[in-house]
């Protein structure tokens, strides 16, 4: 069993940045692939960024491609998304996911963990 607990979000203007955070508990992060997704009022939730368990893979949603860096810290059991020139269409809950398998995924239905998100709202 994983728990997640995000941070971070918050109100920010067209522009500026964010940086998102997520500390896991019960197992080690580091046999964990992680991600970002989102989601909007309406919307259905969406990938945003992830990594690898080493750290060494990233891969990014073209709606943030060259804004967003997603890292993480495994001896520290935490996870990163930092969220440059944000857009008030990046507004929503940022939520942390990790997946077991063995497999990448970009799928919400892939993801075996979630944390209870993080608000972002970006004003214009």
């Amino acid at each position: 069993q994983v728990q997640l607990v995000e941070s971070g979000g918050g109100l920010v203007q067209a522009g500026g940045s964010l940086r998102l955070s997520c500390a896991a508990s019960g197992r080690a992060l580091s046999s964990l692939n992680m991600g970002w997704f989102r989601q909007a009022p309406g919307k259905e939730r969406e990938f945003v960024a992830g990594i690898s368990r080493s750290g060494a893979s990233t891969y990014y949603a073209d709606s943030v491609k060259g804004r967003a860096t997603i890292s993480r810290d495994n001896a520290k059991n935490t996870a990163n998304l930092q969220m440059n020139s944000l857009k008030p269409e990046d507004t929503a809950v940022y939520y942390c996911a990790v997946r077991a398998g063995l497999g990448l995924s970009t799928r919400v239905d892939d993801m075996d963990y979630w944390g209870k998100g993080t608000l972002v709202t970006v004003s214009s």
